[in-house]
């Protein structure tokens, strides 16, 4: 996907692209060259309503991700009570320290896959460390939908994209959606105009 704004492209890479297989190298240095990445990033994934944006989509094999939960999705963990009011926040180098043991199946979604949606296991709170932008290291548990967002953005650190979590049930219902994305996006070099 490919929006521009003020003279400036930016771009959502799609299914099949190779950068969204990658495993993301770290961040070395916050700088103003990432504090630029990580603000183009918001301005995609708003321009294309999304709720998280991981850099490999927006071409970048590095790890660093934004995020933008909505505050009245939240359900009450110490994560959400920190970061929420604190939306839109790129999270540098983030990590998964631990989760919980409970899975909860919940339909997802991509920019990276667009109109695709399946359900996807995942645990139920998850304890993220991370940096942000100012230089502040967190690490605090979160559940809900941030919870979520941030496992299914850390997956695309590691080139993973939702569908890799599919049951293959749910794999076979929509083979023939990633098979036309794919098709689409080779002739379009994986991106795609909104």
């Amino acid at each position: 996907m490919i929006f521009k704004k003020n003279g400036k492209s930016h771009i959502v890479y799609t299914i099949g692209a190779p950068v969204l297989r990658e495993n993301a190298a770290p961040v070395a240095v916050v700088d103003d060259n990432i504090r630029q990445l990580a603000f183009d990033m918001f301005e995609a994934m708003r321009f294309f309503n999304g709720i998280g944006l991981a850099a490999p989509q927006y071409g970048h094999s590095l790890r660093l991700v934004v995020i933008d939960v909505p505050q009245e999705d939240s359900t009450g963990s110490a994560g959400e009570a920190l970061l929420l009011p604190r939306m839109p926040l790129a999270l540098v180098n983030p990590e998964i320290i631990m989760s919980s043991g409970e899975n909860v199946s919940r339909d997802e979604g991509c920019l990276s896959v667009p109109g695709v949606y399946a359900p996807v296991a995942r645990p139920e709170r998850v304890v993220l460390r991370a940096q942000i932008l100012d230089g502040e290291f967190i690490e605090i548990e979160c559940g809900g939908l941030l919870g979520r967002c941030i496992q299914h953005e850390l997956d695309h650190l590691d080139g993973k994209l939702f569908t890799d979590r599919l049951t293959s049930g749910d794999a076979r219902k929509v083979r023939g959606d990633l098979d036309r994305l794919t098709r689409i996006g080779q002739t379009k070099n994986f991106r795609r105009n909104k």
